[in-house]
C-alpha cells in the first residue's frame, strides 16, 4: 500500500509519520498539498502540526484547501484516511468525522503521555488490539478538547463510533484521566465508515523503538500494512 502523508504549510509531524510508517514496512511519502494526491495513493495521513498557523482556529483553513476535496472523494471510494492531532482537527473541520476540537480545559498546550482504552477492536485502526486494551500514546496539543452536541453525541455512541477514550493505566475512564476536558473522554472517533478515523494522540510518536518510550501506537498505523 502506498500512503500519502499530506503536508500543509505549518505541518511539522509529516516526517515523523513517514518514518514510523516506513519502520513498519509501509510505503509512504510526503505530499505537498498544492501538488494533489498521487494517482497511486492507497492510504492517507493528515499529520500533526500547525497548518496555516492555526489561524481562525486549528485546522479550519487546511480543511478548506483544495486537496481536501480529493481526500473526501478518496475516502468515499474506500481509501483509508487517518487524521492525527492537527490532522484530526482538519478532519473534523472538513466533515470527515463528527464533533470539533477546541481549546483544552486547562487553556494551555499539553505535551505528555496518556493512556487510551480501545473501544472498538473491529476496525482497521484497532485490529492489533482487543476491546478494553490500554495503550500509551503521547499527546501534544493546545486545542484537543473533543466537543459535540448532546444529540450528536448520543448518535456517536449509539452508532459505536468512539474509537478510543482517555483512561488511567488500569483502563478506568474518569475525569482524572481526561487530559483536556474532552466530552465523554473521547480521544478518537470514526467517520461514517470505519476506514476513516481521527484521534488527537500521536501514534507515530509511539512506534519507533529507538525513542525509548511506548511503541503501542504501532498497531494503529499497521492499518496501512
Amino acid at each position: 500500500m502506498t500512503v500519502s502523508v499530506v503536508q500543509f504549510g505549518g505541518s511539522n509531524c509529516d516526517r515523523d509519520a513517514v518514518r514510523a510508517l516506513k519502520h513498519l514496512g509501509i510505503d509512504a511519502e510526503r505530499v505537498w498539498h498544492e501538488d494533489g494526491l498521487p494517482a497511486d495513493t492507497e492510504g492517507i495521513v493528515l499529520p500533526g502540526g500547525f497548518s496555516y498557523g492555526d489561524y481562525l482556529r486549528a485546522g479550519a483553513m487546511a480543511a478548506r484547501d483544495p486537496i481536501m476535496d480529493e481526500i473526501r472523494e478518496a475516502a468515499a471510494d474506500g481509501v483509508s484516511v487517518i487524521g492525527i492531532c492537527n490532522g484530526a482537527q482538519i478532519g473534523s473541520e472538513s466533515g470527515l468525522t463528527p464533533g470539533a476540537f477546541t481549546t483544552n480545559a486547562s487553556a494551555r498546550f499539553q505535551c505528555e503521555p496518556v493512556h487510551l482504552r480501545v473501544e472498538r477492536p473491529d476496525t482497521p485502526w484497532t485490529a492489533a488490539y482487543d476491546e478494553g486494551d490500554v495503550i500509551e500514546v503521547p499527546i501534544a496539543h493546545g486545542e484537543g478538547r473533543f466537543e459535540i452536541g448532546e444529540d450528536a453525541h448520543a448518535d456517536l455512541v449509539d452508532d459505536d463510533r468512539v474509537l478510543f477514550r482517555y483512561c488511567d493505566a488500569d483502563g478506568t475512564v474518569s475525569d482524572a484521566a481526561n487530559p483536556n476536558g474532552s466530552t465523554d473522554n473521547v480521544a478518537g472517533v470514526l467517520g461514517e465508515r470505519e476506514h476513516v478515523a481521527v484521534l488527537m494522540p500521536h501514534p507515530e510518536r509511539a512506534t519507533l523503538p529507538d525513542l525509548d518510550r511506548s511503541t503501542d501506537g504501532a498497531g494503529i498505523l499497521q492499518a496501512f500494512a
